[in-house]
């Protein structure tokens, strides 16, 4: 920094702008124990911020004894984000008009909000994206509507296949499965790809399943293994953010924040706005190393899982206990359509 600051002639920046800029450099790469090495994004933050510096200065003084102070790093990043986030602006004036169906308020069955980043290349931020699921008596398994209609790229059905196979182990017991489900990012159109998304898809079939509503206030993001573990997943701090200007703009009640892996918590960098709002308890963020302590925590029951691997049965008033009675119902309604489609066999065949 000082270097940049004598090679170029400008004002050198005081310990709170250089520990500003290092905090920039962390949050560039999404971990607290990493920096970005891209000098020349820093080079061209320096020179703004000390344009900055100086445009404010109340009178003219010496470029050798005025120094550069961490607002002025802050007003050069507020600049660059003006300069960039018109795409950002649009999308969040469409939730906010309610033409983007996006609540952060009440509860619903086989509904919760996940989260997304875009990358424009030169600019990238997070939404959020209503993520839900309708379930009945079927043979089909879990349909990715996505994948459908080919708006599905390998890495997102992988994530829902994966899905598929942890939620056929929470029900081995009575297995084969009877169901036909359905997943959509709803209000989708160029596609989507990534695998973050689908510890928000299994919440919210289980949630439809169960006929438990989920918490709206809460966004959620990743990835699953075939253990229920949630998996770290990218740009973390953009999606937070993201999810916290729509809760801001519909009004901040306290109740709202998101629920993400826990492994991801050495890549939180979030903007000094959402750090204040998490002091002054307005947002809370949520971490999970199982997918069932997040739907533990956006329904306020009991998995049931617990019970399962000490008795071998799911509690009647649990969430997986209630999901199971849905499933047996399924089958039962499968045994008698197929068996009334025999016995129609059998008397065309007679006659």
């Amino acid at each position: 920094v000082a270097h940049v600051c004598r090679r170029q002639g400008l004002p050198q920046l005081s310990a709170s702008a250089v520990a500003r800029l290092l905090e920039d450099a962390h949050r560039d790469v999404d971990d607290q124990t990493r920096q970005s090495a891209i000098f020349a994004r820093y080079e061209t933050l320096i020179a703004e911020a000390a344009a900055l510096r100086r445009q404010r200065a109340t009178a003219p003084v010496l470029g050798s004894t005025l120094l550069v102070e961490a607002q002025d790093v802050d007003a050069a990043l507020a600049a660059r984000r003006q300069r960039h986030d018109y795409p950002e602006q649009r999308l969040r004036e469409a939730i906010q008009e309610g033409d983007h169906l996006i609540t952060s308020q009440d509860r619903r069955v086989g509904q919760i909000n996940g989260l997304t980043q875009i990358d424009l290349g030169d600019w990238r931020f997070g939404l959020p994206v209503r993520v839900t699921a309708r379930t009945h008596a079927g043979a089909a398994g879990v349909l990715n509507l996505e994948r459908e209609v080919e708006m599905s790229g390998p890495i997102h059905d992988k994530g829902v296949l994966i899905l598929r196979s942890y939620l056929g182990t929470l029900f081995a017991h009575i297995a084969p499965l009877a169901m036909t489900a359905s997943l959509v990012f709803e209000q989708e159109y160029s596609g989507v790809e990534g695998d973050s998304a689908s510890c928000a898809e299994l919440l919210a079939l289980l949630s439809a399943l169960a006929d438990l509503p989920l918490r709206q206030g809460i966004a959620v993001t990743g990835a699953l293994n075939q253990h229920g573990d949630v998996l770290p997943v990218g740009g973390i701090n953009e999606k937070i953010e993201g999810w916290f200007r729509v809760c801001e703009a519909q009004g901040l009640t306290g109740r709202q924040g998101v629920l993400i892996p826990a492994r991801n918590r050495r890549h939180l960098m979030l903007e000094h706005a959402v750090v204040r709002a998490v002091e002054a308890g307005q947002f809370h963020i949520h971490t999970a190393d199982h997918v069932l302590d997040g739907l533990e925590l956006l329904t306020g029951l009991a998995s049931g899982l617990q019970a399962f691997e000490q008795t071998g049965t799911y509690p009647d008033d649990s969430i997986l206990g209630r999901a199971e009675r849905t499933l047996s119902d399924y089958r039962q309604a499968l045994l008698r359509a197929q068996g009334a489609g025999v016995r129609a066999r059998v008397r065309r065949a007679r006659r």
